[in-house]
């Protein structure tokens, strides 16, 4: 919607940066809330003609209008007091219309915002954080925010009218009695300014416990199958009891201190109200204040006052929406280290040699991977990966779909540095089939068609044949309209395989990755995903990241990792001949020496 403003800024300085594209509206919204307000301050002073008319007759100030008659009078007034009334309630209407549908439009976009650079930071800022975290201040801060807007926005405003108005008001008419009316005022901002500041801490805590209880919530279903299986839901539920009792403990610090507030002012008001009752009183029975004035400042007296009582609530939601509002802008002032390059990758252009030149890569904080790594894949032919674990085998497939950036050195594809692409262009020439299965929640069909949601019903049902699924598709009790939950929890880890599969296949990319694609299946369900990746893997430039050895006996080039670098590269004979770390993992594997796996293998 906006350039993102300073995180320096005060929290109401931000979010109007941010909506740049809804001030207009907020300035309209703002002016039919002033004038509500007027005229909602106008009974008062229609009380005080009337009774003007009544004392004074022929000398009231209507009377000056050229209305002599007291009957005529009190018909104008009359008319005066519809139309004001009808006033007030149309700019009603009208401010409650433009703040619902602002607060609607505002937190829509800021949801969207917010969602969109989400996923554009990189895969390392997502290790660092608590989903629920996020979840929170993707949902409840923001709906705050919403809330705040709803009501909280019109009520602030219109009590600064109301001070301003009815004080100006007080001034003109009554000046001796106007500072009585006035003398809370400094009290009462004093307070109110004070409390604000001693609530912004206890709301910041507010949201950051909330954070931590959906972060524990989220985390708990997703493992849900872990915590039944080790019997641990009463472990589970006491954690959650001492998260939510933490939020809890620090809204009632909130509640505590914000209630307080309320009472307080009412007896600021008091003192006020009772002063302007008695030596206003005074000076109408002295002949120096007119009864009609009098009236007027008596009731305008408690319009001043009364809704201050409601200052408390309001400061509530106002500190709690700035406390969100803070927490949300933060998530949109977090920088995005990969950024898309500028180079077009047509993906039909896309020959898929790959080139790791001279690379190094580090996590943060932590020992480097890659040290001066080098490794050339030509175009259309299939190499497959293994080592032990932490050699860096997944890391090679997260840089090269630039989940992260190496620190020095070049991945090239097609002789063009990934850095300089259009990041969603590399992304679109590489097919990535893992180990780790996510399906949405949605039918089959869709999560087939997930990479191309153009594609034929023609096009996914045969791209489930190649991946060798629309046998067990078909029995499913609605077929390729089947839901299959939420990460596919209905479905067996070797269909979700296979659906991963047909997925790939249908976005058909130049570039295929298999991050140990068979290694969480039965060997029947291993035998046909091996039959699908064969034929997938045709004139396609693959790389498979192996743990089963049986997957790759017949892969063009197979690489052996240690620590980083290259041990062992060749074709499986020619490295189970070596007597080196590949044969000594297939003796594991299969428990047969080197030469008797050549008579297999041959």
């Amino acid at each position: 919607m906006q350039s993102q403003p300073t995180t320096s800024s005060h929290p109401l300085l931000r979010l109007w940066q941010y909506s740049g594209n809804y001030r207009d509206r907020i300035r309209l919204a703002v002016l039919c809330s002033i004038l509500n307000k007027l005229f909602d301050l106008a009974p008062p002073v229609l009380i005080g003609a009337a009774v003007d008319i009544v004392v004074r007759r022929q000398d009231s100030i209507i009377a000056h209008w050229g209305f002599p008659d007291p009957t005529d009078q009190l018909i104008v007034l009359a008319v005066l007091t519809f139309i004001i009334w009808a006033l007030e309630s149309l700019f009603e209407y009208a401010f409650d219309r433009l703040w619902r549908n602002l607060a609607q439009s505002i937190q829509h976009e800021l949801r969207l915002d917010s969602y969109r650079h989400v996923q554009q930071i990189e895969l390392a800022w997502f290790e660092r954080q608590r989903h629920g975290s996020l979840m929170s201040i993707l949902n409840d801060d923001i709906n705050q925010l919403e809330r705040f807007l709803n009501g909280g926005a019109n009520g602030i405003i219109q009590l600064i009218v109301t001070v301003l108005a009815i004080g100006g008001a007080f001034f003109i008419l009554a000046p001796g009695v106007a500072w009585m009316a006035m003398l809370p005022m400094p009290f009462i901002i004093w307070g109110s300014i004070g409390f604000q500041k001693k609530l912004a801490p206890y709301y910041a805590d507010v949201r950051d416990k909330v954070g931590a209880l959906n972060s524990r919530l989220s985390n708990n279903f997703s493992g849900i199958t872990t915590i039944k299986s080790f019997t641990a839901e009463d472990e589970e539920t006491e954690k959650i009891r001492v998260d939510s009792e933490a939020y809890r403990v620090s809204n009632k610090q909130a509640i505590r201190l914000s209630a307080a507030f309320t009472p307080l002012i009412r007896i600021v008001i008091l003192v006020g109200f009772s002063a302007t009752l008695l030596f206003g009183g005074i000076d109408a029975l002295n002949g120096t204040l007119e009864v009609a004035t009098y009236s007027v400042l008596v009731f305008l007296t408690q319009r001043l006052l009364w809704p201050l009582t409601r200052l408390g609530e309001t400061l509530d939601l106002y500190q709690r929406a700035m406390a969100s509002t803070i927490r949300v802008l933060n998530l949109l002032d977090t920088p995005i280290t990969i950024r898309s390059g500028s180079t077009p990758l047509p993906l039909e252009s896309v020959e898929g040699e790959i080139e790791l030149d001279d690379i190094s890569f580090a996590y943060t904080d932590r020992d480097p991977v890659f040290e001066n790594f080098s490794l050339n894949i030509p175009a259309g032919k299939t190499i497959a990966v293994v080592g032990s674990t932490g050699s860096g085998k997944s890391t090679l497939v997260k840089l090269l779909l630039r989940l992260y950036d190496v620190n020095g050195g070049r991945v090239r594809v097609d002789g063009v540095d990934i850095r300089e692409m259009q990041l969603q262009d590399l992304r679109r020439a590489i097919g990535l089939v893992s180990q780790d299965i996510f399906l949405f929640h949605g039918s089959v069909a869709e999560n087939i068609r997930y990479g191309r949601p153009d594609a034929t019903d023609e096009e996914v049902i045969a791209a489930a044949r190649i991946a060798e699924a629309e046998e067990f598709i078909v029995g499913l009790p609605q077929g390729y309209d089947t839901i299959v939950g939420e990460r596919g929890e209905r479905l067996s880890g070797g269909q979700r395989q296979r659906i991963s599969i047909a997925r790939a296949v249908l976005k058909n990319p130049p570039i295929l990755i298999l991050d140990e694609a068979t290694s969480a299946v039965d060997n029947e369900t291993e035998a046909a995903i091996q039959r699908s990746l064969e034929k997938i893997a045709v004139d396609r430039t693959t790389i498979v990241i192996a743990h089963r050895l049986s997957t790759i006996r017949n892969a063009d080039r197979i690489v052996v990792l240690e620590n980083g670098k290259i041990v062992e590269d060749g074709k499986h004979e020619a490295l189970l001949e070596r007597d080196g770390v590949y044969e000594r993992l297939w003796s594991v594997q299969t428990g047969v020496q080197h030469r008797e796996s050549d008579r297999i293998g041959g």
